[in-house]
């Protein structure tokens, strides 16, 4: 019954882990994603589970190999007691019924042999069942703590190239608005040349413009000379003004 009991558990605990453990034997951590971390949490939490019921299945089975033991050695001392009481009985009615006893212990013995070489069997099984659970728990546990390690870091990695990217895209931003800001300026600067090249021109041409007109205009001593102002009006082809009351009285008759 104990037997078929521990089968039967064995069986389904078999088929309970046998997925995590293959995952977790199976599975390289290197690079694992924050969901494949997930998936193996969770099978680690399934074999600390199945660790826990195989350590309680040990126990029951040592505890009952145990038991079966030490029933087997207080039977095998009464045995070896009532040979001693056979041994020095000289009564032949209480020696046969010494023997008797002995014989029915002696039978007992001979049965219990192979059960306490089974329980030992199961008891020795669940041990080194337990083991290997809990060597595959430990190392799936390193695994893990590895793994996650190893994502946090890269994790890591990737916020700190984010933030590089970011700067360099300012310093980028930067550049291109000190570049904009350059040529504004030069444009400005241009704007202003030609301003100052326009007021130089209009400049010059006021000064042509003031030095014709003072080469044009008549001269003092042309004004101030009464002679030299009539022989230019002469030159340029305007008759002399009259000088005497007569004339200047008859050049009024004239215009009328």
């Amino acid at each position: 019954m104990i037997s078929f009991i521990r089968n039967l558990v064995g069986v389904k605990t078999d088929r309970a882990v046998q997925a995590s453990v293959e995952a977790l034997v199976r599975w390289d951590p290197q690079a694992a994603t924050e969901a494949e971390l997930r998936t193996m949490e969770q099978h680690l939490d399934d074999l600390g589970l199945q660790v826990a019921h195989a350590r309680a299945s040990y126990e029951r089975e040592k505890k009952e190999a145990d038991a079966i033991n030490a029933l087997s050695r207080q039977r095998l001392a009464a045995a070896e007691q009532i040979e001693n009481q056979v041994a020095a009985e000289t009564d032949p009615g209480r020696k046969a019924a010494f023997e008797k006893s002995l014989n029915t212990l002696v039978s007992m013995l001979e049965e219990m042999a192979p059960e306490i070489e089974r329980e030992e069997a199961e008891a020795k099984d669940a041990q080194e069942f337990l083991e290997m659970l809990e060597q595959t728990y430990a190392d799936a546990g390193t695994k893990l703590k590895r793994a996650r390690s190893e994502l946090d870091r890269a994790q890591r990695d990737m916020s700190r190239a984010q933030q590089q990217r970011e700067a360099a895209e300012r310093r980028a931003e930067a550049a291109r608005q000190a570049a904009g800001l350059a040529s504004a300026t030069s444009g400005l600067s241009v704007a202003l040349k030609a301003m100052q090249d326009s007021a130089a021109r209009d400049m010059a041409s006021a000064d042509a413009a003031a030095s014709k007109a003072k080469l044009l205009k008549p001269t003092k001593p042309e004004e101030d000379d009464p002679n030299i102002a009539a022989a230019l009006r002469l030159a340029s082809g305007q008759a002399p003004a009259p000088a005497a009351l007569s004339d200047r009285l008859a050049a009024i008759r004239a215009r009328k």
